[in-house]
């Protein structure tokens, strides 16, 4: 049964993420989807953008998270990535990086050095994804997703591919390890292109237009730089494209637990998120310079 459209909106107006990364927020901040998009929390929307030249470090500098993971996937442009673990890589077009705060951890995130030297065309995605209760003080960890690495299905009649980041399209399966069950896809569809997406009727559901137009469930055409978010009354979501098009799908199991936002931090309780506050000012998170 196809899921009825819960509403189609826009991201909050653009800021500035450091000096490096002018996003647009999708949610929490552009509609109440809190509860309606967990285990997401957050999805920041760097649209196409032109970067001149430069060999001044831009981006963001060392700050600390705890009790989520942060997901970047790359588009056009490269970003370098540290953290107090010692991971340490490049995300590149097609790529993705999966980092586990967990516990807590230090990171930064800037434009890579000899891109900046180019200049070019930055386009991101960065989605924070809810860890449960009994995984918040995992241990951090970093996984470096490669264009290889991803799995991908070809869509009969040459109508595009469906890239699988984290869970399942028919019998691709995503390379990503998630602590509850998320469903991460990355449709690139040609004219013409019919794509069925099942997925299970209590997960939260949503699709990111990131270039061209699509039409989801008999909705109308939903043009670039719009999401749709889905009721949970189906087990299907149906894409037609009526002409060259890129889709970010999402869907996972939300998290039933009490969440507190407070910054970097997301926990289950104030006392939680104070602890993480004060072990942050001790010094606990690691070592990181910038």
């Amino acid at each position: 049964m196809k899921r009825s459209i819960d509403g189609v909106f826009e991201g909050a107006r653009q800021h500035w993420v450091g000096d490096g990364f002018h996003v647009s927020n999708f949610f929490p901040s552009a509609t109440d989807t809190e509860k309606r998009m967990s285990p997401f929390f957050l999805l920041d929307y760097h649209r196409p953008e032109a970067y001149s030249p430069t060999t001044k470090r831009r981006g963001v500098g060392t700050h600390p998270h705890r009790g989520f993971e942060t997901v970047t996937v790359a588009f056009q442009g490269a970003v370098a990535h540290h953290d107090s673990a010692g991971n340490g890589g490049v995300i590149r077009p097609g790529e993705v990086q999966w980092m586990t705060a967990g516990a807590g951890i230090l990171h930064n995130e800037y434009h890579e050095a000899e891109w900046a030297k180019k200049g070019g065309v930055m386009q991101m995605m960065q989605l924070w994804v809810n860890l449960p209760r009994a995984h918040k003080r995992a241990a951090p960890a970093y996984q470096a997703l490669t264009r290889a690495d991803i799995a991908e299905k070809a869509l009969p009649g040459g109508k595009g591919t469906v890239r699988v980041v984290s869970g399942a399209f028919e019998d691709a399966k995503g390379p990503a390890s998630s602590f509850s069950p998320v469903h991460m896809l990355d449709l690139r569809l040609e004219p013409g292109a019919t794509v069925r997406l099942p997925t299970p009727a209590g997960f939260n559901t949503a699709l990111l237009v990131l270039a061209g137009s699509v039409k989801a469930n008999g909705s109308g055409e939903v043009p670039e730089g719009k999401c749709v978010l889905f009721k949970n009354d189906g087990d299907e979501v149906v894409v037609e494209s009526p002409g060259r098009s890129s889709v970010m799908f999402l869907s996972g199991a939300p998290i039933e637990e009490p969440l507190v936002h407070y910054g970097p931090f997301l926990m289950n309780s104030i006392d939680e998120i104070n602890e993480a506050v004060e072990d942050f000012n001790a010094g606990r998170f690691g070592r990181l310079d910038d």
